[in-house]
């Protein structure tokens, strides 16, 4: 991956401290890093401990809660984290892909681009936008395209690091489709970027992945013309 067209260095074997990891975006898994216990707690009691801390925070940073635009935020946070923005934890939320018999015999690549990407960094907890174009070949089955838009947004619903973000899309879409012939490409925004540390506004984040045909340049030149790259 390249930010700002520079290659990120792969991560150093040794422990960083929490900040340097922050700003570095290493991640540590392809697989989003969850506690065994992490579904023992039901929606409803998330949303009333969350909101409980958070109301905390607030507290803490000097707020006052009393005010009628800040006394309903605590609860305001805590439902939208669960119900909405990080809803893709949660494997019952997962979308249900049904396969159709490819009866058109339709053999060449199929792409949705321009999916819309609206994730947050599991390191500052601040907005990840942008962009994901997908694409695959059939091995004889399809799929409806809507449910493309929706494996995306499941998994942009995470506290996510992009690379990741990509990978999990492509791996969901091999499984689902039963072929290796797919591609991701996701170019993104991140608020931790423009909105803290180096402030950098005008830089964008390009991560991609490419399975089976896709591995050949032809193929490859192909699915980057369709989506303008």
């Amino acid at each position: 991956m390249k930010q700002n067209g520079t290659s990120l260095n792969t991560p150093s074997t040794e422990t960083p401290d929490f900040e340097e990891l922050g700003n570095d975006h290493a991640m540590t898994s392809f697989d989003t890093p969850l506690r065994v216990d992490a579904f023992a707690m039901d929606d409803e009691l998330k949303i009333e401990l969350i909101g409980k801390h958070f109301r905390h925070i607030m507290e803490i940073m000097g707020l006052d809660l009393t005010d009628d635009s800040l006394k309903g935020t605590p609860q305001r946070v805590a439902k939208m984290y669960v119900k909405e923005v990080f809803s893709g934890l949660n494997p019952e939320n997962k979308p249900s892909v049904t396969l159709f018999e490819n009866k058109y015999k339709y053999d060449q690549m199929l792409v949705e681009k321009d999916i819309t990407v609206f994730s947050n960094c599991e390191h500052h907890f601040v907005p990840i936008y942008g962009k994901a174009h997908i694409a695959y070949i059939s091995s004889g089955k399809v799929i409806g395209l809507s449910k493309l838009n929706r494996i995306v947004q499941y998994y942009a619903k995470r506290p996510q690091v992009q690379e990741r973000l990509t990978v999990q899309i492509a791996n969901e879409l091999k499984e689902a489709l039963q072929t290796e012939d797919v591609a991701v490409v996701i170019d993104a925004k991140h608020m931790c970027v423009h909105s803290r540390g180096i402030q950098d506004t005008g830089s964008s984040t390009t991560t991609s992945y490419y399975g089976g045909k896709f591995e050949k340049d032809e193929t490859r030149r192909e699915f980057l013309t369709y989506i303008g790259l």
